[in-house]
């Protein structure tokens, strides 16, 4: 038997057809044979975070039940990315088509070149955190102890405006 795994991914875009983008990842997610979407957030647009110059984003949450190992999902993840039109070597926090971020695993916890679980910076994002309240608001991150709607409480909005798209 198979054992399922429960992973969070964020989904942004700031180029093109912003939501376009987004849903058209969301719907190469579901095609995967070893994934199964179980949660999605709504559609915000989100002010931008760290490299501040440039347009604002459109970004939603899902959460999936998936076969594939971590490291696995992250080279589906890249790989969905690639095809959408994203360099491997764009500036980092810059403009993208496409960006998908592998933000939780179960409550598994690691820190290596490739892969830190659960997501570094998570906690820091309105615009991570605001969709995965949409989807699991109690789930707890499993270094900090707190849960999705406690960490988004204690956010500033400063500086990261979140508003749902209609």
């Amino acid at each position: 038997m198979v054992k399922h795994h429960v992973a969070y991914v964020s989904v942004g875009s700031n180029l093109g057809d912003k939501l376009e983008n987004c849903r058209r990842a969301i719907a190469e997610l579901e095609a995967i044979a070893e994934i199964q979407i179980t949660g999605r957030s709504r559609f915000y647009q989100t002010e931008p975070v760290d490299f501040t110059a440039q347009d604002w984003f459109v970004n939603a949450a899902v959460r999936m039940e998936t076969a594939l190992p971590p490291v696995e999902l992250l080279d589906r993840l890249l790989n969905i990315q690639r095809e959408a039109g994203r360099p491997p070597d764009g500036p980092r926090f810059g403009p993208r088509v496409l960006d998908l971020d592998l933000l939780m695993y179960d409550d598994w916890v690691s820190e290596d070149s490739r892969l830190s679980l659960p997501h570094p910076r998570m906690h820091q994002r309105r615009f991570v955190l605001q969709p995965m309240c949409d989807i699991d608001p109690c789930l707890v991150h499993p270094v900090l102890g707190k849960d999705i709607r406690k960490l988004l409480s204690e956010l500033s909005e400063h500086g990261q405006q979140v508003v749902e798209l209609q």
